[in-house]
């Protein structure tokens, strides 16, 4: 189930500090194995710096914990990914679950992303940035159904990306179904391009032609 930490839940006392003095908050000494977050939420220079469990992410200050995903979740994001590769033109890459800052607070975890090839520096990159990205793809789970079609397409058209997916399991054999959509440059509003069942066909962000039935063999 999905966890939401916000500052507003915690006790009226500032943040406690590393011996060095540094930012970074530790555990409070009460046992919880939670940090401690600033009075005002976390900012994107904190979220870095914290010891968090894989795939959190950081939305409007809070951190958004998640739950163990199903098959459905993992494999759409392989069948994708390897989608997604298959004509993608020189000057972009594909990552999968890798953070993208959006803003001061926001820091989501897109299940896959379609980025600039320029934006891609090191092996040892942990984030990508709004104005990097040309594709985000979000997979719903039954523990982020408001955040997947709500929250986060709110935040990804603020931040100007271009295109996003969200892909939902539907159907008697419970495959893929992708709604896509463009973004409306002038409201920063996504309008829907196509709901597509059994072959993702598109020429926008690049040539794409992907089976979704071959979930049915990974």
């Amino acid at each position: 189930m999905e966890e939401t930490l916000t500052a507003e839940e915690l006790p009226d006392r500032s943040p406690y500090r590393q011996p060095d003095g540094s930012s970074r908050p530790v555990p409070p000494p009460d046992g919880s194995s939670r940090p401690v977050p600033p009075p005002d939420g976390y900012t994107v220079d904190d979220f870095f710096t914290l010891d968090l469990p894989p795939h959190t992410e950081l939305i409007d200050g809070s951190l958004v914990f998640v739950s163990p995903q199903r098959a459905f979740h993992t494999l759409s994001m392989c069948l994708l990914e390897q989608g997604l590769r298959q004509h993608l033109p020189n000057g972009l890459r594909v990552r999968r679950e890798m953070a993208m800052v959006l803003g001061k607070r926001n820091v989501p975890e897109p299940d896959v992303v379609v980025v600039k090839a320029e934006a891609v520096k090191s092996q040892r990159q942990n984030r990508y940035q709004a104005a990097d990205v040309l594709l985000a793809v979000e997979v719903v789970s039954p523990d982020s159904e408001d955040r997947d079609r709500d929250t986060k397409p709110h935040k990804y058209a603020a931040a100007g990306i271009k295109h996003f997916w969200l892909v939902e399991m539907a159907g008697e054999r419970d495959r893929p179904m992708v709604i896509t959509y463009e973004l409306d440059p002038v409201n920063k509003t996504y309008v829907s391009t196509g709901v597509h069942h059994d072959r993702l066909k598109l020429s926008a962000p690049y040539d794409i032609d992907i089976d979704l039935t071959a979930i049915d063999e990974l």
